[in-house]
């Protein structure tokens, strides 16, 4: 086992290792032992367990810094280094704009689009040149094939992190491609919607006409404690939980299992409906198949919340 030099991104790339004494033959060795993968021709990186944005990430930092031109991340990749949720996203390619009106071009590995690009909508993340928050979600929205729910996912997570909503709507104004989704999209888009999960139950629920709902509320029982800040609740009757994938990591305390959060999880269920709160849960299936919409409707006429 060797240690070949690597960036301050965990990348080892083949040229440096060389020139510090190392060869080809111990770099393909660390390769088929597995103790190091590739990310792109001559660029490696030990393996781990790796969310597809954060492999996206590394590959997309590996793209700019082996890159011959000015290379500026943008689109998915740009989302990826600055951690933007995407609902769906295809990371397929490594996405840069070459901030001409022309040039651009696309291969099975990486995508340059043209585009121009100000001052303002530059920045750098982690020492590479980015798009900034704002023109990176306007591109992801205006460019994603998951219609209005991906693009209300991309605007509901930047304005988490703080994005100006005035500056994505004028970024929006210079635009051509695909605005109409995106323009409504961003009028709708809401930083409480906490990941992307959550901002496809709204986007079902709008375009259902379903009545919208309050997100990330705080209920107290009589004494003025606080007994569970909710994902939806309607008039504060109703209450709806996305359960997602990680659902149950986000309550994990020190040294408890998903099993404890869990169980924790149902007491706080339980103690809103000592309120007199209905709570219904739902999962990535029910939004892949539609059958949420149906059931938000069926209690929401239930209850009174509205007409059938």
């Amino acid at each position: 086992m060797i240690t070949l030099p690597s960036d301050r991104h965990g990348l080892v790339h083949r040229e440096t290792a060389l020139a510090a004494g190392f060869t080809d033959d111990e770099i393909r060795r660390e390769l088929r032992d597995g103790r190091l993968s590739r990310v792109q021709r001559g660029v490696y990186v030990a393996p781990a367990t790796r969310s597809p944005e954060a492999a996206h990430r590394l590959a997309a930092i590996a793209s700019a810094e082996t890159s011959p031109a000015r290379a500026i991340l943008s689109h998915q990749s740009a989302a990826a280094m600055h951690g933007l949720s995407m609902l769906r996203p295809d990371l397929q390619r490594v996405h840069t704009t070459n901030g001409n009106l022309t040039g651009g071009w696309r291969t099975s590995v990486r995508q340059d689009h043209v585009g121009l690009l100000a001052d303002h909508e530059l920045t750098t993340v982690d020492g590479v040149l980015v798009t900034s928050l704002e023109r990176t979600a306007v591109d992801v929205a205006r460019t994603t094939r998951g219609g209005f729910a991906a693009a209300l996912a991309v605007f509901d997570s930047a304005l988490r992190l703080g994005a100006d909503r005035e500056e994505m709507t004028g970024a929006l104004d210079a635009s051509r491609r695909g605005v109409g989704p995106a323009r409504r999209a961003l009028s709708l888009a809401d930083g409480a919607a906490e990941n992307p999960g959550e901002s496809w139950s709204r986007a079902l629920m709008i375009e259902a006409g379903l009545p919208a709902a309050r997100l990330q509320h705080t209920f107290v029982d009589g004494h003025g404690n606080d007994v569970a800040r909710t994902d939806f609740d309607w008039s504060g009757r109703l209450v709806g939980e996305f359960d997602g994938d990680v659902k149950y990591q986000r309550y994990l305390r020190p040294g408890e299992t998903p099993f404890d959060a869990m169980k924790r999880e149902k007491l706080r269920e339980d103690a809103l409906r000592r309120l007199g709160i209905m709570v219904i849960r739902w999962t990535w299936t029910d939004l892949v198949s539609g059958r949420l919409v149906t059931m938000v409707r069926e209690w929401l006429v239930r209850l009174d919340l509205m007409a059938a």
